[in-house]
């Protein structure tokens, strides 16, 4: 027989009898305690109520992934000038060595070194008096030539009657005749030494052969000058009012102007546009007027690979020496209406070239293009863009195809192209379309 310890059951009466305590606790409740009860139990669930409210508009918000921002630029149509840039040097439009063409000593110099002369204005002065001379000795044989060119017209005119009638023989005619002839022929001779003479003389005064800028005299006044014993060269005149501009050019530029229909120094009156030419001073800034393109060497030299080729350009300030050398740019082509795209915006890959575009809804695509020449800051897209479409020209680095992004318009200075060119690069114009 088991026996049972009345400790053991102590726990099980104690929590029955707490139980029947509770209960009857409730049960002793009057109904304005119980009224009461559930009042307590209503501010209670309220409050819970409301802790609850504040804890979810408390809680700490789910942030939703923000989109890439980018910077984008409407694609628009322009007229680009496409250029040629090169190396050209300037020389004078005519330059002219002045020389001595006769033998003596320089007695006058008419001019001032450095400035500007007429053109047959005298500038020199030779010593002519061995020349007077011969143009004095001429001039007397002249007039003997002359003195006997009469007499023998005077015996002839004579002796041509007397042999009608029969009272001169056929050889005295003859001999007037040939005395006649041979004094007409000696005025001939003696009248050719006399232009000699004088025009020899006249090499004393030397003169300019142009208008222009004279240089410093070559030879002192008393050197012994002239083409034989003495020094020739007395001064150069230098024509600049007008220089001409020398480069040379490669077949492909050549091959990019024929695709052009520019034919270099050729006029096309038919043309919208005409090719020109523009040079850089040397403090890199442009040169206000425009020349053209006179002359192209019909043939290329094998040893370089180029052509010469030749501009005349308007100096009308001498701002352009001749000698120096400068920038020349030649406008080869004007693509108009042409899509020109910052070429920042491009990303130049082994497979091609791409750009980002921006679709209506915000979703970038990665769209391969066609490129052509550069143009400045921006480049030439042949093929693969519209007019009206957007493209990423900030922050593409981060995109891939079929992403949305957040695009804002691009500044306008962050867009904008510099004119720049290097050979067979362009230009855009400030022309453009909406």
């Amino acid at each position: 027989m088991q026996n049972h310890n009345p400790n053991d059951m102590a726990p099980e009466r104690t929590h029955k009898s707490k139980r029947m305590n509770f209960k009857s606790i409730i049960n002793k409740i009057k109904p304005g305690n119980r009224r009461s009860r559930w009042a307590w139990l209503s501010i209670i669930l309220a409050a819970l109520i409301v802790l609850a409210v504040v804890s979810y508009l408390l809680r700490p918000k789910t942030q939703e992934p923000s989109l890439p921002k980018v910077e984008v630029e409407e694609v628009s149509t322009e007229d680009v000038n496409i250029y040629g840039e090169y190396v050209g040097r300037i020389r004078a439009q005519q330059f002219v060595e002045i020389h001595a063409r006769v033998e003596g000593y320089l007695e006058k110099m008419l001019f001032k070194e450095g400035s500007y002369i007429e053109k047959g204005q005298t500038l020199f002065v030779i010593d002519p008096k061995v020349y007077e001379a011969h143009v004095n000795k001429a001039r007397a044989i002249l007039n003997k030539a002359q003195a006997q060119e009469r007499k023998a017209k005077h015996d002839l005119d004579r002796i041509t009657p007397l042999f009608a009638q029969n009272a001169a023989s056929q050889l005295d005619l003859d001999n007037a005749m040939a005395a006649y002839e041979s004094a007409k022929a000696e005025v001939t001779v003696s009248q050719a030494d006399l232009t000699q003479a004088e025009l020899t003389l006249s090499y004393t005064r030397v003169s300019s052969p142009i208008s222009g800028m004279i240089s410093e005299r070559v030879a002192d006044i008393g050197t012994l000058v002239g083409p034989s014993g003495g020094k020739s060269l007395l001064a150069t005149v230098v024509k600049s009012d007008t220089v001409r501009v020398d480069f040379s050019m490669t077949a492909l530029d050549y091959l990019r102007g024929k695709d052009a229909n520019v034919n270099l120094g050729t006029s096309e009156p038919g043309r919208k546009w005409n090719s020109f030419v523009t040079i850089t001073l040397a403090d890199g800034s442009e040169y206000p007027f425009k020349g053209l393109v006179d002359f192209a060497d019909p043939q290329v030299d094998p040893k370089t690979g180029t052509f010469s080729v030749r501009a005349e350009m308007p100096n009308p300030d001498k701002s352009l020496l001749p000698g120096e050398f400068t920038k020349v740019k030649v406008l080869l082509d004007v693509r108009e209406k042409a899509i020109d795209v910052p070429t920042k915006a491009l990303v130049i890959e082994k497979n091609g070239a791409y750009i980002f575009v921006v679709r209506p809804d915000s979703v970038v695509e990665k769209r391969f293009v066609e490129i052509g020449p550069e143009t400045g800051n921006n480049t030439i897209v042949e093929r693969g863009l519209a007019k009206g479409e957007k493209i990423v020209v900030e922050g593409y680095h981060k995109l891939s195809h079929g992403m949305k992004v957040d695009p804002v318009a691009a500044p306008v200075d962050s867009v904008s192209s510099t004119p720049a060119t290097t050979g067979g690069e362009s230009e855009t114009t400030a022309t453009k379309e909406d």
